[in-house]
């Protein structure tokens, strides 16, 4: 267990040090900015959909590690899904880090996401870990608001 814990926190660092998709996207369809008071974490998620489709999903910010590494990795999972499959792995995403596991039909496998399973330990820090999933949601849906986790 001690070695899985090893490779999360890994994969972790690794995304908070050297995010993935860390840009804007000009010409974005969607966008939306998220702000986490708690500990200072600010994100700026873009996206481009065609039709129902998240052909590209970047984001720009600056956080704690966790924040950043959480967008880093949901911006890897999402590309290419559906608002659908993005919504179910959302759920189960959200599910993990709150410590509320349960299984939601039709999500598909977290894969590197489950490095955040320790997350639920640490209550103050789910809000860093799913900011990015609530500003994607956000845009999504296109509220003009940022998305705080207030």
């Amino acid at each position: 267990m001690s070695d899985l814990r090893e490779l999360y926190q890994e994969v972790i660092l690794d995304h908070g040090r050297q995010p993935r998709n860390f840009r804007a996207i000009t010409g974005a369809t969607a966008d939306a900015e998220g702000f986490n008071p708690l500990c200072g974490d600010r994100v700026h998620v873009y996206v481009t959909k065609s039709d129902d489709r998240l052909e590209d999903v970047a984001f720009t910010g600056d956080g704690c590690a966790i924040s950043k590494a959480s967008a880093s990795l949901m911006t890897q999972s999402v590309k290419g899904r559906t608002t659908d499959e993005f919504e179910r792995l959302f759920e189960e995403f959200h599910g993990l880090v709150t410590g509320r596991a349960a299984a939601v039909e039709g999500a598909p496998d977290l894969g590197k996401l489950a490095a955040f399973s320790g997350v639920a330990e640490f209550p103050v820090r789910v809000k860093c870990a799913s900011l990015a999933w609530h500003t994607l949601r956000a845009a999504l849906a296109g509220r003009p608001d940022p998305v705080t986790t207030e």
